[in-house]
């Protein structure tokens, strides 16, 4: 039976829809939204596009939640106790990774913290975004107010989205990875992080959603802004490495199998200042300590056939699966294919050779190091 048209399912529009659809986007329906796949330009030159130059994504289906307390130190110190993160050392101006763990040390989520001076604010999956308010309502005191924002939020990656966002806001300029700023954009309140998920340089932007249709075509009459949709997005973060929660991390995965040890702040570390006190804690800590029985790998088909999610992975002259894929498909900027999945520790050394079954026959695959291609990131 085809797949239902998105006009028959009914599905949220992010404030850029009617921007999409003049544009000429295939929409798809995603997280319960009509989303963007591709343009005219098609999937290849978008990804490789974003790579050289700049590409402009809707990510308003992303959750973006704002904490508020009395002193924000109270707001992060509450937060603390839902992820394995060291929220009370992170600075105003910046943000940081995290992630939300339960009891069993699974991942609830992953998500973006930005300290703004009197609040944080929140990034997280579009998926998951009611569960996670939820979440943090049930959990932190009642003095840390939760606040769900209803703005649009866009992302501009790669190497010429500093030009390119500096025409309109030449302050973005002057900031570095992971830092964040409220702004004035185009007379529009903004926050603006430096940050993304392509591995490339860039920003995401959160917009009043009655601003965001013309900031957006603002950006596009650069030259060097293409507008990018779902496919390359997911194509770019595989080639950064970056996991896709419901896929690669999930609550059967902890942080530690999934190589996001360096995520788990050294505050939050068994000698660190504040050690523990997230969920799962017990068994985070412990495979840091003695490392966990898999791990989440890069790897790299022979031949050009991919190899995608959900693939078994044995081990050379096994008969049986050690593991599996959970992302994988072409890597334009590479050429080639390649894929993520989990491996038993033994098997998880980079240059390691493992099976991939795929239409009924074992493809050789070697274990690589993760990213694919080095991150473009502004640092200094």
């Amino acid at each position: 039976m085809p797949a239902p048209a998105v006009e028959s399912i009914s599905l949220l529009r992010t404030p850029l829809h009617d921007l999409h659809l003049r544009l000429g986007a295939r929409m798809v329906p995603f997280a319960g939204y009509a989303m963007p796949v591709q343009y005219p330009a098609g999937l290849l030159k978008e990804h490789l596009h974003t790579r050289s130059a700049a590409g402009l994504f809707d990510v308003s289906h992303m959750g973006q939640i704002v904490l508020r307390a009395a002193d924000v130190a109270e707001a992060a110190r509450a937060l603390e106790a839902l992820v394995p993160v060291d929220i009370l050392g992170l600075k105003p101006g910046r943000q940081r990774y995290a992630l939300f763990t339960d009891a069993a040390g699974g991942i609830r989520d992953d998500l973006m913290v930005a300290h703004l001076g009197n609040r944080l604010v929140l990034v997280v999956n579009a998926a998951n975004k009611q569960a996670d308010a939820a979440h943090l309502r049930a959990h932190l005191p009642g003095s840390v107010t939760v606040e769900t924002l209803s703005r649009a939020l866009i992302a501009l990656q790669g190497p010429g989205a500093e030009a390119a966002l500096a025409r309109l806001a030449p302050e973005t300029a002057a900031m570095r990875f992971m830092d964040a700023r409220a702004l004035p954009i185009l007379g529009a309140d903004c926050l603006v992080t430096r940050s993304g998920y392509t591995g490339e340089d860039g920003y995401e932007i959160s917009i009043p959603e009655a601003d965001a249709e013309r900031i957006a075509e603002a950006l596009l009459t650069d030259p060097s802004v293409l507008p990018v949709g779902l496919g390359a997005r997911d194509s770019l973060r595989l080639e950064a490495g970056l996991c896709l929660h419901g896929s690669d991390i999930d609550e059967t995965t902890t942080p530690v199998e999934a190589s996001l040890a360096w995520a788990i702040s050294p505050a939050r570390r068994p000698t660190g200042a504040r050690p523990g006190g997230f969920p799962g804690a017990a068994r985070i800590l412990a495979e840091l300590e003695a490392g966990p029985a898999r791990r989440r790998v890069g790897l790299l088909p022979e031949g050009r056939a991919p190899v995608r999610a959900g693939a078994p992975l044995f081990a050379e002259g096994g008969a049986s699966a050690v593991g599996r894929v959970t992302s994988g498909g072409f890597g334009p900027s590479l050429g080639a294919p390649l894929a993520m999945g989990y491996l038993p520790a033994d098997l998880a050394e980079p240059g390691t050779r493992v099976l991939a079954e795929l239409r009924g026959q074992h493809l050789p695959l070697t274990v690589t190091p993760l990213p694919f291609r080095p991150a473009g990131f502004k640092r200094g």
